[in-house]
């Protein structure tokens, strides 16, 4: 039987994180298997209805949430053009120094004095 210190131990498993996670996934689990036990999910109205009911709700938080989706959805463009413009810039920056590079291999044996020259 349980008494009270295992009820307060039972209380303070179940605020933990992994363990709610692991109460929704059972719960998940047993609702799937009763349906298709069922044979519910097989029905093809049902499955129809059950998309046009989730096309409804995304649509109606969509509207309900829509200012904050345009704002994250500005914002994930934004950085997007930012990441974007640095690449391009540190590619630029690449080119300047493989050319600069090559110029001064290509400077430098002009420029020493041959060995017969000397003698």
């Amino acid at each position: 039987m349980m008494n009270a210190e295992m009820m307060k131990q039972g209380a303070s498993m179940m605020s933990h994180p992994v363990a709610k996670g692991a109460m929704v996934a059972a719960t998940g689990y047993a609702a799937t298997r009763a349906l298709v036990g069922q044979g519910l999910l097989r029905n093809p109205l049902l499955l129809l209805a059950g998309g046009i009911a989730g096309g409804i709700a995304i649509g109606y938080l969509l509207h309900k949430h829509e200012k904050e989706v345009v704002l994250a959805l500005s914002r994930a463009i934004g950085m997007g053009k930012d990441f974007v413009m640095q690449q391009r810039e540190n590619l630029d920056d690449l080119v300047a120094e493989a050319k600069d590079t090559e110029a001064q291999a290509a400077a430098a044996p002009a420029a020493e004095p041959s060995p017969d020259a000397q003698a």
